[in-house]
C-alpha cells in the first residue's frame, strides 16, 4: 500500500485579501481558516500533511496544531508552485515514487471529508491523478481590450478547478521541476502535470468548497460550515 501524503501551500501574504494580518490566520467560526482546514485534512487516515509557510511566519508556531504529530513543516517559497515543489523535496528521503500527494488551498477549509476520500477512492487505481472540481453553471464572457466583450464561451466544456489535487509523488515532483526549468508559474499541480501531456481526471465535488480570497469570503465560508453541522446532526445514527 502506498503513503499517502498532504501537501497545503501557506506561504503566501493574500494580497486580494487585504490587512497585515494572512487570511489563513484570519478568525473563522472560533478557529483560524489554517486550523479549520488542516482539522478536515487530518481526518484523512494515517496521511502526513505537510505544511510549507512563509520563511518569517510568526503565527504558525503558535497554534496548537502546529504540534500534531502526523504534521510536519517547511519554508515555503514565492509563489504556490514553489511552495509545493520545496514540500515535495522535504520529502525525497522517505517518499515513493508512487505515493500519492494530494495538494489542498490553505484558504479551503470549507472541504467535506467525504470529498477528500471521494477524490482517493476514485483515483486510487489512476495512472495519473485527478483533481475535485465544480462544472461552470453561469455564462462565461471573453474579454479582450479592456472591458470589451469579445465572445461567450461554451460552459458545456468548463469547470472550475478546486482542491486536493491528487498526483503521484513522482509525477508531481517532476512536473514541477520541468516548469522551473522552461520558467514559467503553473496556477495548480494539475497544469504543471497536464503540460508533460498527461490527462488528469475530474472528481465531481461541491460547491461548498470555496476558497477564501476576499474579506466577505470570511462570512460565507462561516455560513456554510453551520449548514454542514446541520446537515450532519440531521444524519440518522
Amino acid at each position: 500500500m502506498t503513503t499517502r501524503w498532504i501537501v497545503v501551500p501557506a506561504a503566501g501574504v493574500g494580497s486580494r485579501f487585504g490587512g497585515a494580518l494572512p487570511k489563513q490566520y484570519q478568525s473563522l467560526a472560533g478557529k483560524t481558516v489554517v486550523e479549520h482546514t488542516l482539522e478536515r485534512l487530518l481526518a484523512v487516515n494515517d496521511a502526513i500533511v505537510v505544511v510549507a509557510v512563509h520563511p518569517d511566519d510568526k503565527y504558525w508556531t503558535e497554534l496548537p496544531v502546529f504540534e500534531h504529530p502526523r504534521i510536519r513543516t517547511v519554508h515555503g517559497g514565492k509563489e504556490r508552485a514553489d511552495s509545493v515543489r520545496l514540500a515535495l523535496e522535504c520529502l525525497t528521503r522517505e517518499a515513493h515514487t508512487d505515493d500519492w500527494v494530494l495538494v489542498h488551498d490553505v484558504a479551503r477549509p470549507c472541504v467535506r471529508v467525504t470529498e477528500i476520500q471521494h477524490l482517493i477512492n476514485t483515483l486510487s487505481d489512476h495512472k495519473v491523478g485527478g483533481i475535485l472540481a465544480v462544472p461552470v453553471s453561469d455564462t462565461v464572457k471573453r474579454v479582450e481590450q479592456g472591458d470589451n466583450i469579445a465572445g461567450t464561451e461554451d460552459r458545456s466544456k468548463l469547470w472550475l478547478a478546486q482542491t486536493p489535487q491528487m498526483f503521484r509523488y513522482g509525477l508531481l515532483s517532476w512536473s514541477l521541476n520541468t516548469a522551473v526549468r522552461q520558467q514559467w508559474q503553473p496556477t495548480d499541480e494539475s497544469a504543471a502535470v497536464e503540460r508533460l501531456g498527461h490527462i488528469p481526471q475530474i472528481v465531481e465535488g461541491s460547491r461548498d468548497n470555496i476558497k477564501i480570497t476576499r474579506q466577505e469570503d470570511l462570512e460565507i465560508a462561516e455560513a456554510i460550515m453551520k449548514y454542514q453541522q446541520t446537515v450532519e446532526a440531521a444524519r440518522p445514527e
